[in-house]
């Protein structure tokens, strides 16, 4: 007789349960664009949303205490000038969020407390690098201020936020970044590509240290780094049927496991917990949720169950676990968005009678302190994110800081001179001077190898514009002079203006009268004459001794046919 065993674990009841339909969020237009995002972040204190909107993008933050039905003209998050593909909380300053959007810019935010009571448009820092949309956006679990982003462009960018400087640019993918992931320090980052293949990078040089090929099928496949350095990838077969695996770095060709789930065709988002080791599959589309735990036993990945909706999923967002409520254990909390505008909030719990803290439950969990600085991470070291303790809750210990920027010189710039002055920018053809993406003062030479700024060129008639180290007195003789050649301008154009007018009108008035034509002699021909000879017809009608219309005759004669073609004209050459 053989005898089943069980495996022993402390997850195997976990369950999820749904709250009751006042206590979630509804009336949410959420965003009904193609690309493969969550669309939702969370963090103790808000709820963020894409949502569509009309003439740009934006998204929606929300506190957690504003439940029940929003008002349709609730305040947005809305500078972008193209839909917002992917949102991201900073991991050490619960006010912040950067979004990247389909205008190719990423911009950071800061959210007041308690939410906003407007619509905010002017973000922190706008990060200007990328030429194509850009479609993800990911903090680094340790560093403070470093971001990352990568875009249709096929670059991947590192940002030093507080500076709006770029640290690193990757430039090794041939084709769309679908999905990256930092290690457990950031020492690694993991992504996947449209060619199919996953690569584990160096993110401080962009050295591609491993790659192979992750899912045979063509759509859109995921891989997240576990907390002890192994690899989690979704993706799908030959025969579009959806898969997962687990990989070890040093093998990426050769899956630890790799298990065929269904034939549907939602991308499949891996929600990772490092306390508890779970991992929650939640697809684009789809109406369950499926959670594994990951063990270092064969099969290495468990299934453990999976909760069931009645409709389908646009998009989700996990808690952190400092956000989660230990006294009634929950491992796990989800923002679940259906099409009908429903966010349904989804608790994971895991049944114990005890009412004390569960401490196999809640080992020590990220918190919400940075280990080290950009500058430090950039220069080589690395640092594993600072833990704290859910005992008797979470209680934040940063406080509520509000993200500064100090914009300095950086990569934008190019190559910065030796002797320290502004950075120059080379261009071959004519155009207008700025100030570079981090604010640093920036000289454009049109055409010219030399000279100062705002001199002309005697020998090819170029001209130099220096923006930074002018004076005040030097930019107001500048604007006074282009505000009179405007003035000039404007007087000549309303001159000719009524000029045009008043020919057309004396015309008209000829026309109405049976004159079609005036000769150089100002005599009339017949309206009858409709032919295109350029000879001139005999006159038909008698002088008049109206010595206005006479005038008038000799000024068409002279200015031309009130259309533009003027003959005899006497407009001086500036006039005209």
């Amino acid at each position: 007789m053989s005898f089943r065993v069980v495996r022993s674990s402390k997850f195997r009841h976990v369950f999820g349960q749904a709250l009751k339909r006042e206590q979630c969020y509804d009336n949410i237009r959420v965003s009904k664009s193609s690309w493969d995002s969550t669309f939702c972040a969370v963090n103790p204190k808000f709820l963020a949303i894409i949502v569509e909107s009309a003439g740009g993008g934006a998204f929606i933050v929300l506190p957690h205490n504003k439940v029940g039905r929003i008002a349709a003209d609730h305040a947005l998050v809305g500078g972008h000038k193209g839909p917002v593909l992917d949102i991201a909380w900073c991991p050490h300053n619960d006010n912040v969020i950067a979004s990247g959007s389909e205008d190719c810019v990423v911009k950071v935010w800061q959210i007041p407390d308690g939410g906003l009571s407007r619509t905010l448009t002017e973000p922190v820092v706008d990060l200007v690098y990328h030429q194509r949309r850009v479609g993800l956006v990911l903090w680094h679990p340790s560093a403070l201020n470093v971001l990352l982003t990568a875009g249709s462009d096929n670059l991947i960018v590192v940002w030093n936020v507080g500076t709006g400087e770029v640290l690193v640019r990757i430039d090794c993918h041939p084709d769309t970044i679908y999905s990256a992931c930092w290690n457990w320090d950031g020492s690694q980052l993991v992504t996947t590509c449209k060619d199919k293949k996953i690569r584990i990078l160096n993110p401080r040089n962009g050295e591609v240290l491993n790659e192979a090929l992750a899912h045979e099928g063509s759509k859109a496949t995921r891989a997240i780094f576990l907390r002890h350095g192994l690899i989690f990838t979704t993706g799908f077969n030959r025969s579009s049927e959806r898969q997962y695996s687990l990989r070890a770095p040093d093998a990426l060709g050769d899956p630890i496991v790799m298990v065929d789930l269904d034939t549907s065709n939602g991308v499949m988002f891996p929600l990772y917990d490092p306390d508890t080791n779970l991992i929650y599959l939640c697809g684009k589309g789809d109406s369950v949720i499926r959670y594994f735990e990951v063990t270092p036993e064969h099969p290495y990945v468990h299934y453990i169950s999976q909760f069931q909706t009645p409709d389908s999923q646009r998009a989700i967002g996990m808690m952190p676990k400092r956000g989660c409520d230990v006294s009634t254990c929950e491992v796990a909390r989800f923002y679940r968005l259906n099409n009908g505008g429903l966010c349904q909030v989804i608790s994971m719990t895991v049944p114990r009678k005890s009412e004390l803290f569960q401490e196999d439950l809640y080992p020590d969990t990220l918190a919400d302190e940075a280990s080290i600085s950009a500058e430090d991470w950039i220069s080589g070291a690395d640092a594993d994110p600072q833990l704290i303790s859910l005992k008797g809750g979470y209680v934040s210990q940063a406080q509520s800081t509000t993200l500064t920027v100090t914009k300095k010189s950086n990569v934008l710039d190019k190559m910065a001179p030796k002797s320290g002055g502004p950075k120059t920018l080379s261009a071959s053809t004519g155009g207008s001077a700025g100030a570079s993406a981090n604010g640093s003062p920036v000289t454009v030479n049109n055409g010219t190898s030399g000279g100062g700024g705002g001199s002309t060129s005697p020998a090819n008639g170029t001209q130099q514009i220096t923006i930074g180290g002018v004076s005040e007195q030097q930019f107001g003789e500048l604007r006074t002079k282009f505000e009179e050649e405007f003035r000039k301008l404007k007087a000549i154009i309303v001159k000719h203006e009524n000029r045009i007018r008043s020919l057309e009108a004396t015309v008209k008035a000829m026309t109405d009268r049976g004159l079609t034509e005036v000769d150089g002699a100002g005599l009339a021909a017949p309206a009858a004459t409709t032919g295109t000879s350029s000879s001139p017809a005999p006159a038909s009608l008698p002088p008049t001794s109206d010595e206005t219309t006479a005038q008038q005759q000799q000024q068409v004669a002279a200015a031309g046919d009130g259309g533009g073609n003027y003959r005899n004209s006497t407009l001086e050459p500036d006039e005209v």
